[in-house]
Order: C-alpha cells, then structure tokens, then sequence
C-alpha cells in the first residue's frame, strides 16, 4: 500500500462496462521525505485509482496498485491498476505526527 493526496476527478463517459458506476480520482502519491523525515515531499507522478472508500479531493488515502488492486471488493473482473482502500486520519513518523486529518488545511 501506499499514501496519497487526491488532487481531483477524473470523468469518463466512455469506459469499459464493468467501470461503470465506479469513481476515479486522481492521486498524487506522498513519500516520506528522506532529507527531513517529519515532512511529505510530493511523488513525481500522478495516477487514477478507483475510489472504493468514498475520499475527496484534499484527503490523504491509502492505496493499492498492481494485481493487488483488483482483490478489492467487487474489482475482481475490472480492469484496473490502482484503488483507494482508505482514508488517511494519522500518519506517525519516529514518534512524531506528521499528518493529520483533523489539522489539514
């Protein structure tokens, strides 16, 4: 698993039958930033994962990518690489908060 921050939405009309109904947003991946490890540094990529958790733009998620993905409940058939499996409330890095759900502007 891995943390990210939904940065937006990602609409498709058109898609493969079994997507839909299904909510994808668009995830920026977060990693502990080597140089200071009580901070985030933003990942170089961004990926659309399908949301199973109901997350929104601004929130930390946990999630999945690869044939993990589609153990999630109901994706067994989909054709998807990454979904959100959870909403982010604490993160703890040696003994310190460094991110928290109820503080996040």
């Amino acid at each position: 698993m891995f943390l990210a921050k939904v940065e937006g939405a990602v609409v498709a009309t058109k898609k493969e039958a079994s997507m839909i109904g299904r909510k994808l947003l668009l995830v920026r991946p977060q990693l502990v930033d080597e140089k200071d490890p009580t901070n985030f540094r933003n990942g170089q990529n961004t990926i659309v994962a399908v949301d199973t958790v109901g997350a929104g733009i601004g929130e930390m998620v946990m999630f999945c990518q690869g044939s993990s993905a589609r153990l999630s409940d109901g994706l067994r058939d989909c054709p998807v690489d990454a979904v959100i499996v959870g909403i982010v409330d604490t993160v703890d890095v040696l003994g310190r908060v460094i991110y928290n759900a109820r503080n996040d502007t």
